[in-house]
């Protein structure tokens, strides 16, 4: 029993109509002379025989109307040493040819549509996992510039790609946004309570020096008068050099700073200008055979150790002692300030870098400092990448001898 035909797939139906439908639209071939085959058969009626009996191999393609085929023929020379003894001329249909053909493209048609298919899928699947999720970001981001409330960021970091890096950085950025804008907020209370207390008081003492007419109670009036601009003054310049500091920090270009030349400088500086019952200041610099270079912004690095030094000659009894170190800690530079005062309560070695924090010596004027200085410290030494902290100094019976404000800054590479 003989095997049952193979039937056609769809596929392959489809790709066959396909195929057809293309050989249709395409130009006609170009006109091939007619294939007669004669009953009395002539060399001279074919060319290509004509030109193998002089020698030359050729080939011919014709027309066959009876098989709307074409037929190719091909004649070459029969020789002898070189001697052309006759010719074979060898003719055959392009039906198999063409078949063959046909079953190329076809192959290469299928081959295409899958190719195709898959593209199409793979464009469905790009656009999920691509622009889908650039497009989300993009709404997010335009939602957050146009609404006050804040909004999430789409949180595509666990895909571990650029879309998932972009991700993070928006979230990054939109927390810092709002971070830096609960701090602006925070900040501008901050500045309205400091600056409400001595205006009330400025406002009570005008009150009262218009009612009385003592000279000794105007006098003194006068004096808390003047007291309280002065602390106005005071606060409202400590307020400025705050609120610019930022833009500052990021402006300026960054240069090495010779760490022990410019605490040489203050250090000097102190001892020429202080009083004769004022604390000592007592440099000392460990491991003189390495520079302490940083990069930095001389000016802005320089303003903190002065606000450290002035801080800890506040605290000192008369005529004490102010340590002043560096040295070189691994890849940075660490700089300590050590006092002889009453130390820091344990439970604020934090808060006294926040603002508007004061905590003074009792026989100390009130309104003197503004509480800025060591939170100015702090966002200085931060955009140096480095890092500042307060500890007490104990001696061995674990009694507070003084307070010690370290600093450590990465050292220039």
């Amino acid at each position: 029993e003989l095997p049952a035909p193979k039937t056609a797939g769809p596929i392959t139906r489809f790709t066959d109509r396909v195929y057809d439908w293309v050989v249709d639209e395409l130009p006609r071939r170009a006109r091939y002379p007619v294939y007669r085959e004669n009953a009395s058969q002539r060399a001279d009626d074919y060319p290509e025989v004509i030109r193998a009996l002089r020698g030359e191999t050729t080939s011919a393609i014709r027309s066959d109307p009876a098989s709307a085929g074409l037929v190719l023929s091909v004649a070459i020379p029969v020789q002898r040493y070189k001697q052309v003894l006759g010719a074979v001329m060898l003719s055959t249909g392009s039906g198999e040819i063409e078949e063959e053909v046909r079953t190329v493209r076809l192959e290469l048609l299928r081959i295409f549509s899958v190719a195709l298919l898959v593209t199409v899928l793979l464009s469905f699947y790009l656009a999920g996992t691509i622009v889908r999720p650039i497009r989300r970001l993009a709404g997010a981001a335009e939602r957050a510039r146009g609404r006050r409330a804040r909004v999430e960021i789409p949180d595509f970091t666990r895909r571990g790609d650029e879309i998932g890096d972009l991700s993070g950085s928006l979230r990054e950025m939109t927390d810092a946004l709002w971070q830096r804008m609960s701090a602006i907020e925070s900040f501008a209370a901050d500045v309205a309570h400091e600056i409400k207390n001595p205006l009330s008081s400025l406002r009570s003492a005008v009150e009262t020096a218009v009612r009385i007419e003592d000279p000794a109670n105007q006098r003194r009036l006068m004096a808390i008068i003047l007291d309280d601009v002065e602390r106005l003054d005071r606060l409202i310049t400590d307020i400025s050099d705050a609120s610019r500091l930022d833009a500052e920090l990021g402006r300026l270009e960054v240069a090495p700073i010779d760490i022990a030349a410019m605490l040489k400088a203050l250090a000097d500086l102190h001892e020429e200008t202080r009083t004769a019952d004022a604390p000592h200041l007592v440099l000392e610099m460990i491991d003189r055979s390495r520079p302490l270079i940083v990069p930095g912004i001389e000016t802005r690095l320089s303003q903190v150790f002065r606000n450290l030094i002035a801080n800890a000659v506040s605290f000192s009894p008369p005529c004490g002692e102010i340590r002043l170190t560096a040295r070189h800690d691994g890849r940075a530079v660490l700089i300590a300030i050590e006092d002889q005062g009453p130390g820091i309560p344990e439970d604020k070695l934090t808060a006294i870098f926040d603002r508007f924090y004061t905590e003074r010596p009792s026989e100390e004027k009130f309104g003197t400092h503004s509480g800025l200085g060591l939170s100015i410290s702090k966002q200085i030494v931060e955009a140096h990448r480095g890092t500042i902290w307060s500890e007490n100094r104990k001696d061995a019976s674990g009694a507070i001898t003084g307070a010690r404000f370290c600093i450590r800054l990465p050292a220039q590479t």
